[in-house]
């Protein structure tokens, strides 16, 4: 029925051999949309109240980043859940409200950029701090308001051109499956250039979490190395701050977003050879969206009130005294790289026990 009119929906509904329950799609979309915009808002709000508070120039830059992160994840579930939702209320009966396959081509550009763009600013924020504890001089002078700003607009470009690469080439995003969603073509892989689009995607998002978990590395290393190096609490109190946030980065990103990453990968690859099902995409789609609601809680809220409360709850249960209260007099923001600094500057020999530097920067 239509097919003349939607060659796209021709060859795809005959597959009929994935079935999601409606009640319980339905369920995890309004659930999912409604906790990230939640969470993001939440993000939002505190990043303005704390860029309202604090205008140093090595602050301002980790408060861009994390704001640009925190609003795409905001937008991708404000417009991905809508769309995901009025799918849903259709019936998922695309035939009908989808015959020129414009708003399939939406839901897939943006499934893409708000996929890939995010990834991109956690290995652009990875990189920063890298730089801001291996480098805080260079940090200091060269990681401008500006020069944020510029790298922001670049990242998201860089992800609305690999969104709109297919639609350049006139290859069209494709009904998936399970019907509730596009992307690119899974299924009946015609040419090397269907199979190029699925590698670009996974390659893209596999290389941004390594660049993540590469300087996250170099960063919780060079953390260590000065704590050892430094016995002052306050910097003991830094490290350990810092390195939970970035264990809990890691974690987070490479959990959520593996297994959809490596399923489009492993599909690009093997073609119509793939074993992977409908239920096993749609999957690591939802693990992926999971990423989208941590990332607030992750970047923004795992903080020093949070972790002072982890702290007395761990110390009542475990009965022990693990670390002093004092370690905590300080927000994460302000003052978690303070002690890199002052291993990292040429006068550091002669400072470290007169005086502590200013942040340089996260």
């Amino acid at each position: 029925m239509n097919s003349s009119k939607s060659p796209v929906l021709a060859g795809f509904f005959t597959n009929t051999t994935c079935h999601t329950h409606k009640k319980i799609s339905v369920f995890f979309s309004i659930i999912f949309m409604t906790v990230g915009i939640l969470s993001n808002s939440l993000a939002i709000a505190i990043l303005m109240k704390a860029y309202q508070r604090f205008r140093q120039k090595s602050k301002a830059s980790f408060l861009l980043f994390a704001s640009g992160l925190v609003i795409t994840d905001l937008f991708g579930h404000l417009i991905n859940g809508t769309i995901a939702v009025f799918v849903y209320a259709s019936h998922k009966d695309w035939i009908r409200f989808n015959q020129s396959n414009i708003l399939c081509s939406v839901f897939g550009i943006c499934m893409v950029f708000f996929g890939l763009c995010p990834l991109f600013l956690g290995s652009v924020m990875a990189v920063e701090r890298c730089i801001g504890v291996t480098k805080p001089i260079f940090h200091s002078t060269k990681m401008t308001s500006k020069h944020v700003k510029m790298m922001l607009t670049t990242v998201c470009l860089f992800a609305v051109f690999i969104a709109l690469l297919p639609i350049l080439s006139f290859r069209a995003y494709q009904i998936q499956a399970s019907r509730t969603w596009c992307f690119y073509k899974t299924e009946h892989i015609e040419d090397w250039e269907d199979r190029f689009y699925l590698l670009l995607f996974s390659c893209l998002g596999l290389l941004a979490l390594g660049v993540s978990f590469l300087c996250n590395a170099v960063t919780g290393i060079t953390l260590l190395r000065v704590k050892f190096k430094s016995q002052q609490r306050q910097g003991r109190s830094h490290h350990f701050e810092m390195i939970i946030q970035l264990l809990a980065i890691m974690c987070v990103s490479c959990i959520c977003w593996s297994p959809f990453l490596v399923t489009m990968a492993n599909i690009g690859i093997n073609e119509n050879r793939s074993m992977e099902t409908c239920e096993t995409i749609l999957f690591a789609l939802r693990m992926a969206t999971w990423n989208q609601i941590l990332d607030p809680w992750v970047y923004i809220l795992l903080r020093k009130a949070v972790l002072k409360n982890l702290y007395k709850i761990a110390r009542r249960c475990c009965g022990m005294h693990i670390m002093n209260l004092h370690m905590w007099e300080l927000s994460s923001i302000k003052s978690s790289l303070k002690v890199a600094a002052i291993s990292e500057s040429p006068v550091s020999s002669k400072q470290i026990n007169q005086q502590p530097l200013s942040s340089t920067g996260q």
